[in-house]
Protein backbone atom coordinates (compact mmCIF):
# COMPACT_ATOMS: atom_id res chain seq x y z
CA UNK A 1 0.00 0.00 0.00
CA UNK A 2 1.32 3.27 -0.82
CA UNK A 3 2.25 5.58 2.00
CA UNK A 4 1.00 9.54 2.28
CA UNK A 5 2.91 12.25 4.02
CA UNK A 6 1.14 15.42 4.80
CA UNK A 7 3.04 18.52 5.46
CA UNK A 8 1.85 21.68 6.80
CA UNK A 9 3.54 24.48 6.65
CA UNK A 10 1.85 27.23 6.71
CA UNK A 11 0.04 29.31 9.41
CA UNK A 12 -3.16 28.07 11.09
CA UNK A 13 -4.84 31.20 10.60
CA UNK A 14 -6.13 33.58 7.69
CA UNK A 15 -6.20 31.02 5.03
CA UNK A 16 -8.28 27.41 5.33
CA UNK A 17 -5.39 25.66 4.32
CA UNK A 18 -4.86 24.10 7.66
CA UNK A 19 -8.27 22.62 8.01
CA UNK A 20 -8.54 21.34 4.64
CA UNK A 21 -5.18 19.63 5.37
CA UNK A 22 -6.68 18.16 8.35
CA UNK A 23 -9.69 16.84 6.71
CA UNK A 24 -7.68 15.34 3.91
CA UNK A 25 -5.52 13.42 6.53
CA UNK A 26 -8.96 12.34 8.18
CA UNK A 27 -10.42 11.20 4.55
CA UNK A 28 -7.31 9.58 3.39
CA UNK A 29 -7.08 7.57 6.49
CA UNK A 30 -9.95 5.21 6.01
CA UNK A 31 -8.26 4.24 3.27
CA UNK A 32 -4.58 4.17 4.02
CA UNK A 33 -2.95 3.45 7.53
CA UNK A 34 0.86 4.50 6.66
CA UNK A 35 -0.17 8.36 6.73
CA UNK A 36 2.70 10.59 8.58
CA UNK A 37 1.91 13.91 9.72
CA UNK A 38 4.80 16.72 9.36
CA UNK A 39 5.14 19.79 10.88
CA UNK A 40 7.58 21.94 9.56
CA UNK A 41 8.10 26.19 8.84
CA UNK A 42 5.02 27.94 9.58
CA UNK A 43 2.99 24.77 10.01
CA UNK A 44 4.83 24.35 13.65
CA UNK A 45 2.65 27.16 14.88
CA UNK A 46 -0.91 24.20 14.15
CA UNK A 47 0.34 23.57 17.89
CA UNK A 48 0.91 25.92 19.62
CA UNK A 49 -1.28 26.04 22.59
CA UNK A 50 -1.55 30.05 23.03
CA UNK A 51 -3.48 30.56 19.93
CA UNK A 52 -6.20 33.31 20.30
CA UNK A 53 -7.85 33.40 17.25
CA UNK A 54 -10.84 35.21 18.16
CA UNK A 55 -9.13 37.97 17.82
CA UNK A 56 -9.27 38.10 14.26
CA UNK A 57 -12.89 36.11 14.32
CA UNK A 58 -11.19 32.88 13.88
CA UNK A 59 -12.01 29.37 14.90
CA UNK A 60 -9.59 28.31 16.93
CA UNK A 61 -9.31 24.41 15.49
CA UNK A 62 -6.06 23.55 16.79
CA UNK A 63 -7.43 20.74 19.21
CA UNK A 64 -9.02 19.10 16.40
CA UNK A 65 -5.52 17.93 16.00
CA UNK A 66 -6.36 15.04 18.70
CA UNK A 67 -8.66 13.88 16.20
CA UNK A 68 -6.31 12.58 14.30
CA UNK A 69 -5.03 10.14 17.08
CA UNK A 70 -8.52 8.40 17.10
CA UNK A 71 -8.30 7.61 13.11
CA UNK A 72 -5.24 5.38 13.71
CA UNK A 73 -2.33 7.82 12.50
CA UNK A 74 0.54 6.71 14.59
CA UNK A 75 3.44 9.30 12.74
CA UNK A 76 3.98 12.81 13.76
CA UNK A 77 7.09 14.76 13.30
CA UNK A 78 7.48 18.33 13.78
CA UNK A 79 10.70 20.36 12.71
CA UNK A 80 12.86 21.49 15.26
CA UNK A 81 14.53 24.00 13.49
CA UNK A 82 11.18 25.66 12.53
CA UNK A 83 10.40 25.75 16.03
CA UNK A 84 13.66 27.37 16.91
CA UNK A 85 13.43 29.84 14.30
CA UNK A 86 10.19 30.80 15.10
CA UNK A 87 10.93 31.48 19.15
CA UNK A 88 9.20 28.65 20.53
CA UNK A 89 9.89 25.64 22.47
CA UNK A 90 8.52 22.41 23.21
CA UNK A 91 7.00 23.47 26.57
CA UNK A 92 5.01 25.79 23.99
CA UNK A 93 3.04 23.28 21.80
CA UNK A 94 0.24 20.71 22.29
CA UNK A 95 2.17 18.24 20.88
CA UNK A 96 -0.42 14.67 20.93
CA UNK A 97 1.58 13.14 22.91
CA UNK A 98 3.56 11.71 20.07
CA UNK A 99 5.08 14.28 18.07
CA UNK A 100 8.88 13.75 17.27
CA UNK A 101 10.55 16.45 17.35
CA UNK A 102 13.66 16.81 15.09
CA UNK A 103 16.05 18.70 12.82
CA UNK A 104 15.40 19.35 9.34
CA UNK A 105 18.09 16.58 8.02
CA UNK A 106 16.28 13.87 10.13
CA UNK A 107 12.84 15.30 8.69
CA UNK A 108 13.93 14.75 5.10
CA UNK A 109 15.12 11.50 5.74
CA UNK A 110 11.89 10.23 7.06
CA UNK A 111 10.08 12.13 4.15
CA UNK A 112 12.07 10.38 1.61
CA UNK A 113 10.25 7.41 3.13
CA UNK A 114 6.67 8.12 1.87
CA UNK A 115 5.46 7.58 -1.29
CA UNK A 116 2.93 10.72 -1.94
CA UNK A 117 3.43 14.04 -0.23
CA UNK A 118 0.51 16.49 0.23
CA UNK A 119 1.47 20.03 1.13
CA UNK A 120 -0.65 22.27 2.95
Amino acid sequence: MNSIAFIFSHMPYGNSVGVEGLNAAIAISDLNTNIGIFFIGDGVLHLNSNQNPDLILGKNYSSTFYILKLYDIKKYFLCLDSLIQRGLSANQLNLLNVVKIVDSKTLRKNLNEYNHILTF
